[in-house]
């Protein structure tokens, strides 16, 4: 009964080691029943997501006028695919519920005040990640046109299932979780552990990095793509690391006030009735 108690509540935000190992446990198991669940839906929506995969394939080799086709190599393969595909349907079904044992595992570091900002996380990352998983979904088609382009015509191209499937599963999953990133970031500097400024100083790696996932995404010359993805992301990037550095102000002027406090506190004598009462 453990797994479904939580703590009792925690104006100041402090745990011990055992207490956030313990935490981490919990959300860890609550993450893993959710993709379970979602999975076991996903395995049910098998083959539309399997005809949806292969069309942009099917299509190019119409249009190039080459065979291609997607090999199952083994006796087994067909079953891995199925499951690996349940758990890939399933992560993007259960989002809500591991993206908030996420935030639910950070909360504890938080204060009672920070804490309320829980709708507002799950209003943002739950969408940011969707639409980060759909952008890959997006991009797929160009994906596949540029690996499989240069097949000279008359040629055949026989595509082993196992990678060309978790290649788009990665690729999916990888541009939604990049979505998702800002909030995280935003998550862990509420927690204390990366202010905005620390951030601000690897701004040109962020932008590098950005760029170059855009240009693996957006592959060849079509590099009107690799900036409408690029763009959002550096938006968002942006646009996390700034209100980290409102946050800090934030902080920091209150910590600054609770100090002054404290000190003109100290600084006052004790009233007799208050001595006599010790």
């Amino acid at each position: 009964m453990a797994l479904f108690k939580g703590y009792k509540s925690n104006p100041e935000g402090r745990m011990s080691l055992k207490q956030h190992l313990i935490e981490l446990r919990n959300r860890l198991i609550k993450a893993a029943l959710g993709l379970v669940l979602g999975a076991i839906a996903g395995w049910f929506f098998y083959d539309p997501l399997f005809a949806a995969i292969s069309e942009p394939l099917v299509r190019l080799a119409k249009e190039r006028h080459f065979d291609a086709g997607v090999n199952f190599a083994g006796v087994a393969t067909a079953f891995d695919l199925r499951v690996q595909a349940a758990f890939f349907l399933g992560t993007i079904i259960s989002s809500p519920i591991w993206i908030y044992q996420i935030w639910a595992f950070v909360t504890p570091g938080l204060s009672a005040r920070e804490r309320r900002f829980t709708f507002g996380y799950m209003l943002a990352a739950v969408p940011l990640f969707l639409a980060g998983a759909y952008c890959g979904w997006l991009v797929m088609p160009n994906i596949v046109y540029a690996l499989t382009c240069f097949t000279p015509e008359g040629g055949t191209n026989f595509i082993q299932a196992n990678d060309y499937i978790t290649f788009i599963m990665q690729l999916v999953l990888f541009m939604g979780i990049a979505f998702l990133v800002p909030v995280v970031l935003v998550g862990v500097n509420m927690a204390g552990v990366l202010r905005g400024k620390t951030m601000f100083k690897s701004w040109r790696i962020t932008v590098l990095a950005v760029t170059i996932v855009s240009a693996m995404a957006a592959p060849g010359n079509d590099a009107f793509t690799m900036f409408l993805l690029a763009g959002p992301l550096l938006v968002l990037y942006f646009g996390a690391m700034s209100l980290c550095v409102l946050l800090d102000r934030r902080r920091d002027k209150r910590a600054e006030k609770r100090a002054q406090e404290t000190e003109d506190t100290a600084d006052s004598a004790t009233p007799l009735t208050d001595l006599d009462s010790i």
